[in-house]
């Protein structure tokens, strides 16, 4: 099995060391940690800062991406079902659902912060605002991609529509809601720094934020660092249960 995981990652690992090389000659020959530090110096800086980055900042991104993610999932899958079962409502929703992604995160996210305050609610909302877009289409597809051929075939022997949505358009759309679920989390991670960084006391945007303002930049980069380790380590978690539940992708 261990094989199998470095046989597989293999040429991911080599091109990330790669780039981290690159990039450390790179700030070495620069000399300015202000402007460009290196990657030796930003995890020092982790490791400096670990006792706050790890039990303060850390846990209130978490929570953020958390709450964020789960209500995405909860709001995209019930509009992605309210406009498959009806073509009225599709009409209605999926303009509204289109027209909420045009509206700049960064213009809306000071107004959430003004109406919810510096509290956690402000942050989440602007997860859930960038969020719930690729949840609700990529489900809707998957709803849709269902054979129709099929479909006749269930309803000549019988079968509801709720037999049809249960045993036939759910084992469809099941791959596409585990995909939609891997583009969510980076975004539901973005979608948290960016409400913290505008406005919190606390997280790993705020705390980017505050490091920038000290023109640290080794602090300014180490929480940047975790929020990808954190969306990459969440992201292979959701790929295990993917291979859990959908068998011909575990294949691949």
């Amino acid at each position: 099995m261990k094989k199998s995981f470095y046989n597989h990652n293999l040429p991911a690992i080599i091109v990330v060391f790669a780039l981290l090389m690159i990039w450390q000659l790179g700030a070495m020959d620069l000399n300015a940690a202000y402007i460009l530090p290196s990657p030796v110096q930003i995890f020092q800086k982790i490791w400096e800062l670990r006792q706050p980055l790890f039990t303060v900042h850390l846990p209130a991104t978490l929570l953020i991406t958390s709450l964020g993610l789960v209500l995405s999932i909860i709001l995209g899958v019930a509009l992605a079902i309210l406009m498959d079962v009806s073509v009225f409502l599709r009409k209605c929703l999926y303009p509204i659902v289109v027209g909420s992604q045009t509206i700049p995160t960064t213009a809306i996210a000071p107004l959430f912060v003004l109406w919810f305050g510096y509290g956690i609610w402000s942050k989440v909302l602007v997860a859930i605002l960038i969020t719930f877009f690729p949840i609700t289409i990529t489900v809707y597809d998957g709803l849709r991609s269902a054979r129709t051929d099929m479909k006749k075939l269930l309803l000549t022997y019988g079968a509801t529509q709720r037999d049809i949505f249960l045993k036939l358009k759910i084992p469809f759309a099941l791959p596409y809601f585990f995909s939609a679920i891997k583009m969510a989390i980076p975004i539901s991670v973005i979608g948290a720094a960016i409400g913290e960084w505008l406005g919190a006391q606390s997280g790993l945007g705020y705390f980017s934020r505050r490091m920038m303002t000290q023109l640290d930049g080794a602090g300014v980069f180490a929480p940047i660092v975790l929020l990808s380790v954190l969306a990459m380590v969440s992201v292979a978690l959701i790929t295990l249960l993917e291979r859990r539940f959908v068998r011909w992708r575990g294949e691949s």
